[in-house]
């Protein structure tokens, strides 16, 4: 079983971000938990080779099920992720703004979307999967997407723009540019900076720090679960708990400890594998 990161072909790296795949098997017996998925700074293809997933949304109690290829754009809410007994998924995380690039859909349009990806990018996409279905390692499954990948990216629909290496940079360093200092070095507004930002991610650029920040909080809890929450807080860019705990009440709708204990009954916690920062993709 394996929850890990790979790196993309060189020539993709423009475009992707990083190749994750999760794979997990119960056997016939086995109670299978759901997993309660909190957003991540991610725009997301991705692919189910065996069993697909049931996703619940927190609001409105919304259900997507039975899609074995899927686009999904900016999550700002948790949802619940029910898997098969055979799961595996083979996730493309875009770099920031390669989604809007590729597609020519703004960003907002995607947000908190859970889509069959046909329904984005076309049929072919489902000729992938089933490469991937025979693949017999992980290696492979790598090699199949870094030959299939460039069929996408040949499609290309928007420009690329400067805003999306900065948002790249946040993602490993949050406080290396302030938006002010963005605006300066771009020869932009701030709200020019604003609306590009909507346009290629989904949310504002505030949003997107929030979101990285609680990633990282969410990531650094998981990895070392015997650090005290005043520490996380303050390694992660937040004032003090209070204002960890005011954002992990925004994007989950519990408290940090309370998310955490559902956090700790997710499926891969069975095979002792858990979320913890983004591994060196190897």
């Amino acid at each position: 079983m394996v929850l890990k990161d790979f790196a993309p072909a060189l020539a993709l790296r423009e475009w992707v971000q990083l190749y994750r795949i999760v794979h997990l098997e119960f056997g016939v017996g086995d109670l299978v938990p759901f997993k309660a998925y909190p957003p991540r700074p991610e725009q997301c293809l991705a692919f189910y080779p065996y069993d697909t997933e049931t996703v619940q949304y927190s609001e409105g109690g919304r259900t997507e099920k039975n899609l074995p290829v899927v686009v999904y754009g900016q999550f700002t809410q948790v949802t619940q992720r029910h898997i098969g007994r055979r799961f595996l998924v083979f996730q493309v995380i875009f770099q920031p703004g390669a989604l809007y690039r590729l597609t020519g859909i703004p960003a907002t349009a995607l947000q908190n979307q859970y889509l069959d990806a046909a329904m984005v990018f076309g049929p072919g996409l489902d000729q992938m999967n089933e490469q991937l279905f025979h693949c017999a390692d992980y290696a492979a499954m790598v090699a199949v997407a870094d030959g299939f990948l460039p069929q996408l990216v040949r499609k290309v629909q928007k420009p690329a723009s400067p805003l999306d290496l900065f948002m790249s940079q946040w993602l490993y360093q949050p406080d290396a540019i302030s938006l002010d200092q963005m605006a300066k070095q771009l020869f932009m507004g701030t709200k020019t900076i604003e609306r590009k930002s909507y346009e290629r991610t989904g949310v504002s650029p505030k949003q997107f720090l929030q979101i990285i920040r609680f990633d990282q909080a969410f990531r650094l809890r998981n990895a070392h679960p015997e650090m005290d929450w005043l520490r996380i807080a303050i390694e992660t860019g937040f004032y003090d708990y209070q204002h960890l705990s005011k954002v992990y009440q925004q994007f989950t709708g519990m408290r940090p400890v309370a998310f955490h204990a559902l956090e700790e009954k997710a499926p891969e916690r069975k095979f002792g594998l858990s979320e913890n920062y983004y591994q060196s993709a190897m």
